[in-house]
């Protein structure tokens, strides 16, 4: 894995030169003017602080892009993570957080060394686009409060939902004013100028420039921002014990999760942009490394993101130094515009945050969805999507792929079985050498099973099965249609030979695939009825049958 990581260094960095370090430096620019906005507002709504987030996607920015499994992956907070600290945050304040993004990394490092990047793989599309639906909705409504100058009490958006009926909803104009300008901005902002000037940048420093000058000083604001790497409030390993890390256990593994998905899904997505191969075990590694190191600095933990992922390979990135230089942008705008950051009213990073919910949703996909009338995929999106909302995050996804495989055993347990007699014109087509008599072969019919026979579809299986015409005493199973068989289904067809055989019948395979023919002679099958009772297809089957009652005439 080492040697793989550096000949893949190799082969990015071959022939760099001064040009291709310009453009890198120029693309990290780009980037640190998406990542500014962003990275303040998802520390602030993680329940940290935006130096909290400036921090980790500086170090993230360098770390987790030296050690990644790709050129192009751009890391930081994002906002699904922060939908999910937010909660640890109320309950065991930034420590609590702090551990959990270390016991994370560990996760994520050691899921990268045994190689578990393809498990993203099991989970279907329409899961994640609830997942992340979800997300949106959760951070849309922790953006409330801050939007609209309201106050909200409880532990979760659905407690400070109902926590309205009771206190009431009194916006405050100009908080409210100043949100709603942001997201204007971000909408009517045009496409071509976000190239290189995102909206969400000049949104908050249109409000932060409207709220100075019309002196609104009743508006919350970001408050200081330190001049350092090393923020106060940072991992206290004499806070961690062991009642803490196991009340925790449940955020641990969500966020693990979390940045798992995020990461891959962010790789998987942008290779295909850039044509490049991702190698999805290394940049778990890379995660692991990089979350277990941003707590020592006060970071939140971090995942690759898509948005700054694909900025980045739209704005002429070269290699993994893009990452590098964005990060030190940010730490630049971290020490010279500290003073300036301070001033930004907190509505106006909730406007940035809104409107990045409402893009964070797959619209295409959910169009494509319901425009296709895919109603299972429809259920999949919305139970995740739902019980991502009022549930924890790792629950979600658990609930989606279980779902999903009830959903696709449902689907596959349809077994269907057509009985077909045998044609005497079609006989001529086998051998001219025997002549049957048309009455001769009118015993003999051939089964068509189409489906997979496993547990779920035994049942179907024998009711079919009994729709055998009685005329058939020698069967032909055609299981050209059948992929697969378990140990349920093995021993169903078992009893179905056993019957037929005992009756004085005969029963003949073909068109099994390699499965389907190692399950048939574990379950006795072959020895029941003998190697020469299987073929590879109906015709071979059929001249054989022929044959040997041709023989028997004679």
């Amino acid at each position: 894995m080492i040697r793989k990581y550096f000949n893949s260094l190799k082969t990015e960095f071959s022939g760099y030169n001064a040009a291709r370090l310009g453009a890198d430096a120029l693309a990290g620019l780009t980037v640190c003017a998406v990542a500014l906005p962003l990275a303040l507002a998802f520390g602030v709504s993680s329940g940290a602080s935006a130096a909290s987030g400036l921090v980790t996607a500086i170090i993230a920015g360098i770390v987790i892009a030296l050690l990644g499994g790709a050129s192009y992956q751009i890391s930081g907070p994002t906002g699904a993570m922060s939908a999910v600290l937010i909660g640890i945050v109320a309950k065991y304040g930034l420590n609590g957080v702090f551990i959990a993004c270390l016991a994370a990394g560990i996760i994520l490092l050691i899921a990268g060394i045994l190689r578990l990047g393809r498990l993203i793989g099991f989970i279907p599309m329409p899961v994640i686009m609830g997942f992340t639906s979800g997300i949106a909705i959760i951070i849309a409504l922790g953006q409330v409060d801050n939007f609209f100058g309201t106050v909200s009490s409880g532990s979760d958006n659905i407690e400070k939902l109902a926590s309205y009926f009771t206190l009431g909803f009194h916006p405050d104009f100009h908080t409210m004013l100043i949100g709603l300008l942001v997201v204007f901005i971000m909408l009517l902002w045009p496409k071509k100028w976000g190239q290189r000037i995102p909206g969400s940048l000049i949104g908050i420093i249109v409000a932060t420039a409207l709220s100075i000058i019309l002196k609104m000083d009743d508006i919350a604001l970001v408050g200081d921002i330190p001049r350092t790497l090393m923020l106060s409030d940072r991992l206290s390993l004499s806070g961690i014990s062991l009642e803490m890390i196991s009340g925790l256990a449940s955020p641990i593994v969500t966020i693990a999760a979390l940045a798992m998905i995020e990461s891959l899904l962010c790789g998987a997505s942008a290779s295909r942009m850039k044509n490049e191969k991702f190698d999805a075990d290394q940049e778990l590694i890379a995660q692991g490394v990089g979350n277990i190191l941003l707590p020592f600095f006060g970071g939140v933990p971090a995942t690759a993101a898509i948005a700054r992922t694909s900025v980045a390979v739209k704005s002429g990135q070269q290699t993994r130094m893009t990452s590098i230089f964005h990060s030190v942008f940010l730490l630049m705008s971290m020490f010279l515009l500290g003073g300036l950051m301070a001033k930004l009213p907190l509505s106006a990073l909730a406007g940035v945050l809104m409107v990045t919910a409402w893009r964070m949703n797959d619209w295409g996909g959910i169009t494509y969805l319901v425009k296709h009338r895919f109603k299972s995929g429809l259920s999949q999106f919305f139970i995740t999507m739902i019980t991502t909302v009022v549930a924890d995050l790792t629950v979600a996804i658990m609930v989606g792929i279980i779902y999903s495989a009830l959903l696709y055993v449902a689907k596959t347990s349809k077994i269907h079985v057509t009985f077909s007699a045998i044609d005497p014109d079609r006989l001529k087509n086998i051998d001219g050498e025997y002549t049957i008599e048309d009455g001769d072969v009118r015993g003999i019919g051939v089964a068509y099973v189409t489906g997979p026979l496993f547990f779920g579809a035994t049942d179907e299986f024998n009711r079919l099965m009994e729709e055998r015409p009685d005329t058939y005493d020698t069967l032909i199973m055609s299981l050209r249609g059948m992929p697969n068989i378990d140990v349920s289904g093995a021993e169903t067809v078992l009893e179905h030979c056993q019957k037929m055989l005992s009756e004085g019948h005969s029963i003949y395979f073909c068109g099994m695939s390699e499965n389907v023919r190692s399950y048939f002679n574990r379950a006795g099958i072959t020895e029941l009825i003998g190697e020469d009772h299987y073929f590879w297809s109906a015709d071979k089957a059929i001249s054989s049958i022929v044959a040997q009652m041709a023989g028997n005439e004679d």
